[in-house]
């Protein structure tokens, strides 16, 4: 049965932890603290029988929360190119019938063979909804997350090797012990990640603040259930981490509260909405204090701006449809943080679903997508107190959907998603989209305009039933002796 699914995977979660509590820490050569791996890894509970699984996996009813977790379909081939463009496209990507592999293509931004698709790389797995990707410090690994991989009892975090950028492998797979739903991926400068799981063990409230060792191996779960103040913080008031923004120089992060997951599935009596945002201190991971938005109705997305004097950080309230200035720093009513309106985005932004967001490295430029709104937008935020939009709010543009949106390094190009979430007939959540990446063009003061599309649900309709990128990296090699990747 399904309960005893969830009953079997929830024990090797307790096992697990039981396992890394008790092997505790250990002194690493040099006196360093080396922290035992807390995460673990499930094989499929359904083991691939060829002949007999694939009509297994193509029949299984949607059932409510957990889904049959059979085996993927094998992946159609596909002939590698040999071509090696300066610019790459890493997009993390699930397949449109949710039976085959998800993915990681690999894909040519240069001019003169945009579009080229130079590798693909499967994950085992499928029906995982592939969510955020993230690259490492030294851009030799990329991990990406999986939205639903929990209601499949399958592993939540894929780890790829880029050490070669024309031809990814998949590495391992992991999940975490008391938390899932992987969202937000910030690199450590030491090796490893910190990576929010907005949901607990079983998609619920409190998710956690996951750290990672340069393997891969999860070695924390922020906050510690040892630290008893930040644990209450986060059991007394909605803990559901989304957006992640760290500054490694003031030993500081904040996490952006979105949804609670479990409630974006049927039955449900609503979407859980939250209003805050919480401020970590690097040093001992506790946490800080609790920022509010009043009335935010879910912070997805959080990230500093750099540069900036005071540390201060963009959040995105979508319920009002708007981007607020949050300053770690600054204290109100002996709370430490503060959270000022900076601007208005106005009717295609309010109730969205979904606003994400990217900032220019000079810490001048700021661009937010609005997923019901069909909209990107730009502000120039060089002057906070006076931010200046530099898109027409009023314009059709010719985009389905979008969510995930990043500057090209070298600042010429916009990339932008058009794909957030389809969970399918378990869920209320299932954004329309037009499973495009698009290309746009960038002039000298950060206005843009529509270029070129690489169209995934084309290129794969008939190989995976269309294909759904949900987020990517972007690789410019231009310099080979300075490589550049965000």
């Amino acid at each position: 049965t399904m309960q005893g699914l969830l009953g079997f995977a929830l024990l090797g979660c307790f096992v697990s932890h039981l396992q890394g509590a008790a092997a505790g820490p250990t002194a690493a050569p040099g006196g360093t603290e080396k922290r035992n791996p807390l995460g673990f890894s499930l094989p499929p509970l359904i083991p691939s029988i060829p002949g007999v699984t694939e009509p297994l996996a193509s029949n299984a009813p949607p059932l409510p929360i957990l889904q049959v977790p059979t085996p993927p379909l094998e992946s159609p081939p596909f002939t590698a190119s040999s071509i090696k463009p300066k610019k790459i496209g890493y997009f993390w990507t699930g397949a449109g019938d949710n039976l085959h592999k998800d993915f990681l293509a690999t894909v040519s931004l240069d001019d003169d063979t945009f579009g080229t698709f130079i590798q693909l790389t499967d994950v085992p797995t499928s029906g995982n909804s592939p969510h955020h990707l993230g690259a490492s410090w030294d851009g030799k690994t990329l991990v990406g997350g999986g939205l639903l991989s929990l209601l499949k009892t399958q592993d939540t975090a894929f780890y790829f090797d880029v050490s070669d950028p024309y031809r990814p492998k998949f590495d391992h797979s992991n999940r975490a012990v008391l938390s899932s739903i992987v969202d937000e991926i910030r690199a450590k400068p030491d090796g490893g990640f910190y990576i929010t799981y907005m949901g607990s063990a079983v998609g619920t409230s409190p998710g956690r603040l996951v750290e990672t060792d340069s393997r891969g191996n999860i070695i924390a779960e922020w906050p510690s259930t040892l630290d008893v103040p930040s644990t209450l913080n986060i059991l007394s008031q909605q803990f559901s981490p989304h957006g992640l923004a760290v500054d490694y120089d003031k030993q500081i992060a904040l996490t952006s509260d979105f949804v609670v997951p479990i409630t974006i599935l049927k039955p449900t009596l609503g979407i859980q909405k939250a209003d805050t945002l919480r401020l970590f201190d690097l040093r001992s991971h506790k946490i800080l204090s609790t920022i509010t938005i009043p009335g935010g109705q879910g912070i997805q997305d959080v990230k500093f701006i750099p540069n900036h004097p005071e540390t201060a950080a963009l959040a995105t309230a979508v319920g009002l449809g708007q981007v607020w200035v949050i300053y770690p720093f600054r204290t109100k009513n002996n709370n430490q943080g503060t959270a000022e309106l900076l601007f208005d985005f106005g009717p295609k932004a309010k109730s969205s679903l979904a606003i994400y967001s990217d900032i220019s490295d000079d810490g001048k430029l700021a661009y937010f997508t609005f997923t019901l709104g069909n909209h990107v937008a730009a502000l120039d935020i060089s002057d906070l107190n006076n931010p200046v939009r530099l898109d027409d709010p009023n314009e059709t543009q010719p985009v389905i959907g979008p969510h995930y949106v990043k500057i090209s390094p070298d600042k010429k190009n916009l990339l932008v998603l058009g794909y957030f979430v389809q969970a399918g007939d378990i869920s209320v959540v299932n954004t329309p989209g037009d499973y495009k990446a698009h290309w746009l063009d960038l002039d000298g003061e950060g206005r843009f305009s529509w270029n070129r599309t690489v169209d995934f649900e084309r290129e794969f309709a008939t190989s995976r039933g269309g294909a759904r990128p949900h987020s990517m990296v972007i690789y410019d090699l231009s310099d080979p002796e300075k490589p550049r990747y965000y």
